[in-house]
């Protein structure tokens, strides 16, 4: 593996072989990217286009993080129904971190820019006492129409909420690979694989593409807090209550039988790959998604109210804020 890098700023060898020639994907709207000496990235846009930025760290796992770092970024952009153009890249790494271990992440992040096509745009890179695993930020940039972008806030009573693919994929693979061991020991193997490859499942760049061609103007990703808090943070948003069938919300049974043996509430669970939207016909968007082999499923509707329910037969919960993800239970 070689030598591990010192503590401070990656040298500039190690910068241009490990960092700068592990990125590939061009876009035509950056005028000046990732490089030697330069410290912002420029991009040109077109008069009636916005920009728009997000920024998210990685925490709690190791295993892919890149990975899973840059489909949080990507899809905070694409859920404002902006199109994702490139990511801006904060890497802290341990002490005792080798060139070779820097390489890999970049091409692992590299490869996933380039299968969303989005150019990594700059950034910074550096060892640090500071931390004691890889911690990895990334800010998203995309660009939108003025007049078609949507946000959190906006949704009105009687209107459908729609949610696409299955809640809790994120959560499933990182539960897959964090314990595979232990998982093996219990279920087969095919439960374990068809979990961890619900990290390919991540990106919610052509469900919420559609939902903007189909006027969607509230949407919301889920992420950390799972589809509760996502639902949550909608209704408080947007000033309104909801009320979300349980039995409606679409989940695998490979991430019903990890959540169960490690403890976890799959609906508290870092579920991206889901992307939640308001709308005021609901089945019609389900169609349009479905025209695109996008599974999606009308949950719920938008009250009147400040009440927030989730309805299981004849059993009423109360919503409540987001508190910490229980994804942080396997670190426990």
């Amino acid at each position: 593996m070689g030598i591990a890098m010192k503590s401070g700023k990656i040298s500039e060898s190690i910068l241009k072989r490990s960092v700068l020639k592990q990125i590939h994907t061009k876009r035509n709207e950056v005028l000046v990217g990732a490089g030697i000496g330069e410290d912002c990235a420029i991009l040109a846009l077109q008069e009636e286009e916005v920009i728009t930025l997000t920024v998210d760290p990685i925490t709690a796992t190791t295993i892919d993080c890149g990975t899973y770092a840059v489909y949080a970024a990507t899809n905070d952009i694409a859920a404002t129904g902006a199109e994702p153009i490139g990511i801006m890249l904060s890497i802290i790494l341990p002490e005792d971190t080798y060139e070779s271990e820097l390489k890999e992440l970049m091409q692992s992040i590299e490869q996933v820019c380039a299968s969303l096509q989005i150019q990594i745009i700059g950034g910074h890179t550096e060892v640090a006492r500071a931390v004691n695993r890889p911690l990895i930020t990334v800010t998203g940039v995309g660009k939108a129409k003025k007049d078609a972008y949507a946000t959190t806030k906006g949704a009105l009573a009687g209107q459908d909420i729609v949610i696409s693919k299955w809640v809790g994929l994120e959560g499933t693979a990182i539960i897959a690979k964090e314990k595979e061991q232990e998982l093996r020991k219990k279920y087969p193997a095919h439960l374990i694989d068809t979990a961890k490859e619900c990290s390919t499942l991540l990106s919610i760049i052509p469900e919420a593409a559609t939902a903007v061609r189909s006027g969607v103007r509230t949407m919301h990703d889920v992420t950390e807090g799972g589809v509760f808090g996502a639902l949550w943070e909608i209704a408080e948003s947007s000033g309104v209550g909801l009320e979300i069938d349980l039995q409606k919300l679409p989940i695998k049974q490979e991430t019903i039988e990890l959540c169960e043996f490690v403890d976890i509430n799959p609906y508290q669970m870092i579920s991206s790959g889901s992307l939640l939207m308001v709308t005021d016909h609901g089945y019609d968007l389900v169609k349009a998604l479905e025209k695109q082999n996008i599974n999606a499923s009308v949950i719920g509707k938008i009250t009147n109210s400040n009440d927030r329910v989730v309805i299981n037969e004849d059993e009423r919960r109360f919503l409540e804020p987001p508190k910490s993800d229980d994804i942080y239970k396997l670190y426990e």
